[in-house]
């Protein structure tokens, strides 16, 4: 045998990168043993930190796409999407004005209000309402109010003489349909010694439920022509509010409305009037996914400090490999294969946990709600009437990343630390 020959045998044999020994070993440095219970217990903590982490994010995240969704929904929904407003007089030919609105590609409607602030009353109670005067077929056309009437009818609303209010106003003031509320406007009728306040009672024709507690508790819809009447508005209206097919090209409507408008108009979008709202609900967002992120990171950092004790703890068993002819490589592997396997496993849990609890977010809280016996989810604190959830998938493959990441690069020092043993130090301090 040649010397080069020899040379070449004496060399540890090289093994395929990722061979069934490797997750073998990895497999057995898992395992709880006795001697090594400590190192389990923080990989344990790990797995349930990666895990309780990588879950609440998913359900997070969906519940504040689902307000997002929810609320932008039925603000838009119920106030439209574009506003016009006369500049040089009165809007007396709104109906000449809103005609040529709904011939504009992309306007879906286009609804002539007058608007205007009361108070309503009944023998129970009284509260601040936002009277709207709207036509009957515009009123059956906004889906939140036409398709979710809980009593009553909106049939022959323009004549009828009632008016349609939401269910949390009816609620607080013990009304059904059927019953009498009392309008009070501040603004009435002008006498020599000022102006008196108006009072009218209307029927209640219909009772609608919008699922916004702020919108059901304070909207009045009255018969425009009565609108008209009460607020003195002698036959003109506030505003036309002007509903889009598709709310994400507001502006190439609000341009096209600016080139073809019959008469100079003011125009403001939903994006305008609910901006703060909206980056307001956006910051906090963003601040919840770092914060709840931290504790991914919390738990990778648990990874690293259980590799290091695991390591120390098997140096001996390092030093036999090496000895055996294990190579450097083949010692990193095994020990970033331990520490993927906790990163990896407590990620798909966490990522089942989080999108069974998101999509059954309503019946968990139902059962909470008869398990404590109280109300968690008040619907006159948080707006909603139901706690909501949108599961964006976009999102949950980046926090299934985020994590993914942080828990390889966590076993990179530890795997890396193993792979550098010295085989004969590793025997003495073994």
């Amino acid at each position: 045998m040649s010397a080069a020959e020899t040379s070449a045998s004496d060399q540890p044999t090289g093994t395929r990168a990722f061979a069934g020994f490797e997750w073998l070993l990895a497999g057995r440095y898992l395992r709880t043993r006795r001697r090594e219970g400590f190192v389990s217990v923080i990989a344990g903590f790990s797995f349930l930190g990666i895990l309780l982490g990588v879950a609440t994010l998913i359900i997070v995240m969906s519940v504040m796409n689902g307000f997002r969704k929810e609320l932008l929904e039925k603000i838009v929904g119920v106030n439209g999407h574009i506003f016009a407003t006369p500049i040089d007089r009165p809007l007396d030919d709104y109906d000449v004005v809103s005609g040529r609105l709904r011939s504009i590609p992309g306007v879906k409607f286009a609804i002539p209000l007058v608007e205007g602030q009361a108070l309503a009353s009944s023998q129970t109670g009284n509260g601040g309402v936002l009277v709207r005067g709207i036509r009957e077929a515009d009123i059956k056309s906004i889906p939140f109010i036409g398709g979710n009437v809980k009593s009553g009818t909106l049939d022959g609303f323009d004549g009828g003489g009632g008016v349609a209010i939401g269910k949390r106003l009816a609620d607080q003031l013990g009304l059904q349909a059927g019953d009498s509320i009392t309008i009070v406007s501040p603004k009435g009728a002008s006498t020599p010694f000022g102006t008196a306040p108006r009072i009218k009672a209307y029927p209640i024709q219909a009772i609608f439920e919008i699922g916004m507690t702020e919108f059901d508790a304070s909207f009045v819809f009255m018969p425009l022509t009565e609108a008209q009447a009460y607020f003195n508005r002698e036959g003109d209206v506030n505003v036309i509010e002007i509903f889009v097919d598709n709310p994400d090209r507001t502006q190439q409507v609000r341009d096209a409305i600016e080139a073809d408008a019959p008469r100079p108009l003011v125009l403001s979008d939903w994006r305008q009037r609910n901006r703060t709202f909206f980056n307001a609900l956006e910051v906090e967002r963003n601040v919840m996914f770092i914060i709840l992120a931290l504790i991914v990171l919390v738990a990778a950092l648990n990874i690293v400090s259980g590799l290091i004790m695991l390591v120390k703890d098997k140096t001996a068993d390092i030093a036999i490999m090496r000895t055996m002819g294990a190579s450097r490589g083949t010692v990193l592997r095994v020990f970033l294969l331990t520490g993927a396997a906790i990163g990896v496993l407590g990620t798909l849990a966490g990522l089942a946990l989080g999108i069974v609890f998101a999509n059954n977010i309503k019946s968990i809280m139902a059962g909470l709600n008869w398990l404590t016996g109280a109300n968690l989810w008040d619907p006159t604190v948080r707006f909603l009437s139901d706690i909501p959830s949108v599961i964006d998938w976009g999102e949950v493959a980046s926090v299934v990343a985020m994590a993914l990441t942080l828990s390889l690069l966590a076993t990179l020092y530890p795997a890396w630390k193993a792979a550098r043993l010295d085989p004969v130090q590793a025997l003495r301090m073994g």
